[in-house]
């Protein structure tokens, strides 16, 4: 309940500050070009844009942990079934833990 009124709070504020910024703007590219956009989309299209840059630049880690993970979870499941099948046969010797390094 407290988290969709901070939601809509945020909402409203955000609301009242595009309302607010509404004004054209002129942005100008290279060899002339310009283009007459309001402020609060330029704001928007650039926030957009840093959020995806944001996205994609840790994309690259969040990927190579889930790898590591799936990785780590198939050996302890291999060294769990190995030890429960030491434990089952007479006379074996239980699985010694892994090296670390």
């Amino acid at each position: 309940m407290v988290t969709w009124a901070i939601r809509l709070i945020l909402f409203i504020v955000l609301l009242a500050f595009a309302a607010k910024n509404t004004d054209p703007v002129t942005l100008r590219f290279f060899f002339d070009a310009a283009a007459q956009v309001p402020l609060v989309l330029l704001l928007f299209g650039f926030f957009a844009a840093g959020a995806v840059l944001g996205v994609t630049a840790v994309l690259g880690t969040v990927l190579r942990q889930r790898r590591e993970i799936l990785r780590l979870k198939r050996e302890s499941r291999q060294r769990v079934g190995a030890a429960a099948r030491a434990e089952n046969e007479p006379g074996a010797h239980p699985v010694p833990p892994p090296a670390e390094g």
